[in-house]
């Protein structure tokens, strides 16, 4: 074996401990994901999904976990100026304290917007050049 050789498995040796010893240390700030058990061994229990000709589709499936989502999309005014793609559904999980979420959606021309019981919705917005006042005479 040449000085060169030599020279190459010992760097490619200590290259392989070094990223052995990074690989093996758990990431600063970070944190580790818990994993519950019937999420760890969670199954597929009933999948779709239809494409058609046109381009829109419908999707949906379910897990052992209580996992639900569905959705369909298509696209609005095709060809045209305004043309945008619609996907709207819905997606539920049981959460951390066994409550089930459900949030429904769509996302257009408009952007994405989301409802569901448990998120906020803000305070409705003040009309603007209402009658106060408040600053001018």
């Amino acid at each position: 074996m040449s000085r060169l050789t030599y020279a190459y498995a010992i760097i490619a040796i200590a290259l392989c401990c070094s990223l052995n010893a990074v690989r093996s240390q758990p990431q600063r700030g970070i944190p580790q994901p818990r994993y519950n058990s019937a999420d760890a061994n969670a199954v597929i229990l009933k999948q779709n999904f239809d494409l058609n000709p046109d381009g829109s589709y419908q999707y949906n499936y379910e897990t052992s976990n209580g996992i639900r989502a569905d959705e369909a999309g298509y696209l609005k005014n095709p060809g045209t100026q305004v043309e945008a793609q619609v996907m709207q559904g819905s997606y539920s999980y049981t959460g951390p304290d066994n409550v089930v979420y459900t949030i429904t959606y769509i996302a257009d021309e408009n952007g994405y917007r989301a409802e569901g019981a448990h998120i906020p919705t803000p305070p409705p917005a003040q009309a603007v050049g209402g009658p106060s006042r408040r600053f001018f005479k």
